[in-house]
C-alpha cells in the first residue's frame, strides 16, 4: 500500500481540489495551490517522509518528459497565429525571459538566499518540466525550482488580471503573452477562461518562452552568479 501512496493520494487530492475550484472559482482555490497545501498537511499528519512519498509518486514525475514533448502540439496547431505576429512574440518573449532570469537572481541576492538558491530560482518563469531541466543544467536544485515555478504561477494568476485592468491592455494577444510568459501553465489555464484567443496566445508564449529561456539561462546565469 505504501508504494502506491504518493500516486493515489496525489491523484485523489488533485481531483477533489479541481472540482472545488470549478464549483467556487476563486483564485486562491486553484487546484495546484490547494492540492499542494492538502498534501503537505496529509504527509505531516500521517508522518510520511518526503522520500517515501516521492518514491511512490515517481510515475507522475516521469510523465514530465512526455509532457515536455507534448508542448509542440499547441505550437503546431496555432502556427498561423505565430506567423502573423512573430515579431511581437519574439521581442516580448525574449525581453520577458531575460528580465525574469535577471530579476530572479538579483532579488535572491538582495535577500541573501545564497548561490544555490539564486541558480535554482533563475528559470522560475518557465513551465515545470523545462524549468527543472534548465535548473539541473545550470547547477540548481530541480525540486526547489519546481516550487518557485508554482509560486510564480499562482502569483501571476493573482496579479496578472490587475495589471491588465490598470494598464488597460485590450489586445487578446498581449493578454495571452502576459499569462504565458509570466505564469506558464497555470496562467494559460486562466487565459483560456478569458477567451480562446487569449488562451491560444498564452499557450504559444509559454512554449516559446521556455525554449528562449533554455537558450539564455546557461549564458546569463554564470554572468550574474
Amino acid at each position: 500500500m505504501v508504494m502506491w501512496l504518493g500516486l493515489v493520494s496525489t491523484l485523489i487530492c488533485y481531483g477533489i481540489c479541481k472540482k472545488l475550484y470549478q464549483r467556487f472559482h476563486y483564485v486562491v482555490l486553484n487546484p495546484v495551490l490547494t492540492c499542494l497545501a492538502v498534501l503537505i498537511a496529509f504527509l505531516s499528519l500521517a508522518h510520511v517522509s518526503y522520500h517515501t512519498y516521492f518514491a511512490s509518486g515517481k510515475w507522475l514525475t516521469d510523465m514530465l518528459s512526455p509532457a515536455t514533448v507534448a508542448l509542440a502540439i499547441p505550437l503546431y496547431r496555432n502556427v498561423h497565429i505565430l506567423k502573423a505576429h512573430w515579431l511581437e512574440f519574439l521581442v516580448s518573449l525574449v525581453s520577458g525571459a531575460a528580465a525574469a532570469i535577471v530579476s530572479s537572481i538579483l532579488l535572491a541576492r538582495l535577500m541573501r538566499l545564497g548561490g544555490m538558491i539564486e541558480t535554482s530560482v533563475a528559470p522560475r518563469s518557465v513551465t515545470t518540466p523545462i524549468a527543472m531541466d534548465i535548473s539541473q543544467t545550470i547547477g540548481g536544485i530541480p525540486t526547489l525550482t519546481a516550487v518557485f515555478v508554482i509560486i510564480t504561477g499562482i502569483s501571476g494568476v493573482v496579479i496578472g488580471p490587475l495589471v491588465i485592468r490598470y494598464v488597460r491592455i485590450r489586445s487578446a494577444i498581449a493578454k495571452g503573452a502576459i499569462f504565458g510568459m509570466g505564469c506558464h501553465g497555470i496562467g494559460t489555464a486562466r487565459a483560456f477562461e478569458m477567451g480562446q484567443m487569449e488562451g491560444t496566445c498564452s499557450s504559444l508564449s509559454m512554449v516559446i518562452a521556455a525554449f528562449i529561456t533554455l537558450a539564455l539561462a546557461p549564458s546569463l546565469v554564470p554572468l550574474l552568479t
